[in-house]
């Protein structure tokens, strides 16, 4: 298959290119700036370029087998509307440009990037596919950012929604934020740790990508997340654990809020989200369970 990736330089969309290439696809990677572009394959060519402005870079839209969007400034930091509109608009005009480069009728199979925080903030509800949005900041992104992407299925394209949990892999994403404080002794739960996190190992999310670009059946949402969430505390107590550090130094809520303000509720919100649609269509996980999804990126070697 011919693959357009967008984000093909950041933590996700760099490891799910070196996979796409090991299957033997031809990958164009899309990013802000060659010089983050560390793959080097015969298969592989690397466009650098604003998405958030129409440009020369739509060209590579024509005559694909599928586009992955995995383009987006990251969430994680103290917002201000100013940070908050970059989030928004890397998500938002990016999906729109990319959905007015495709063909049409061209049959395109479009994956795009979404996120969990669709539901919102819902205690121990547990969350499918099925579920509604919620209201704040990140679930009405999430409604705004899925419907650009469904735009792409008037011209024919097959639309999945990749509804990520938080990734866990090795060089990159939360645990590059996490475990330098529990290598300190100072990890431990936020605020009271009875929030659920929902969650995808790494190459779980790289097999599941692979799985949804070989069955044209499946479309709409996809809630990319472990089969079996946990809370905040058993995620602290699994990373300190496979650190052989204690996991007993919590940050609490008022502190998390003061230095971080909005994005503070990120971090203390809960979402029970599960894999349903994955499940239903077979999908198997390699790390279904948190201790051993943590012990493969803190211990790759041994695994």
């Amino acid at each position: 298959m011919k693959i357009l990736v967008t984000g093909a330089s950041g933590f996700i969309g760099a490891h799910l290119c070196a996979s796409l290439l090991s299957r033997n696809h031809q990958v164009i990677g899309l990013g802000r700036s060659a010089a983050k572009s560390r793959i080097v394959h015969p298969r592989y060519r690397f466009v650098a370029a604003d998405t958030t402005r129409p440009g020369p870079w739509q060209q590579d839209l024509s005559e694909l087998d599928a586009v992955i969007n995995l383009a987006g400034k990251s969430i994680f930091g103290r917002w201000t509307e100013a940070v908050k509109n970059e989030i928004r608009e890397s998500r938002i005009l990016t999906t729109r440009h990319v959905a007015q480069g495709l063909a049409p009728g061209q049959g395109t199979t479009f994956i795009s990037a979404s996120g969990v925080g669709f539901y919102g903030s819902r205690g121990d509800d547990v969350l499918t596919e099925d579920d509604p949005a919620g209201q704040d900041f990140l679930a009405r992104l999430s409604v705004d950012w899925e419907g650009e992407a469904l735009i792409a299925a008037e011209k024919s394209a097959r639309v999945v929604l990749m509804r990520l949990g938080v990734v866990l892999g090795e060089g990159g994403g939360a645990m590059a934020q996490m475990i330098p404080a529990f290598k300190s002794f100072v990890g431990g739960p936020i605020g009271n740790g009875r929030q659920w996190f929902p969650w995808i190992q790494l190459e779980d999310l790289t097999a599941a990508v692979h799985f949804l670009l070989a069955r044209p059946g499946i479309s709409g949402p996809v809630n990319l997340c472990a089969p079996n969430p946990v809370q905040n505390r058993d995620l602290a107590a699994a990373l300190g654990k496979a650190l052989s550090r204690p996991a007993f130094m919590p940050a609490p809520a008022f502190v998390i809020r003061l230095a971080l303000g909005e994005f503070a509720q990120v971090l203390l919100g809960s979402q029970r989200a599960v894999p349903q649609k994955l499940r239903q269509h077979k999908f198997s996980f390699r790390y279904p369970d948190i201790q051993a999804a943590v012990q493969a990126v803190i211990h790759p070697s041994a695994v």
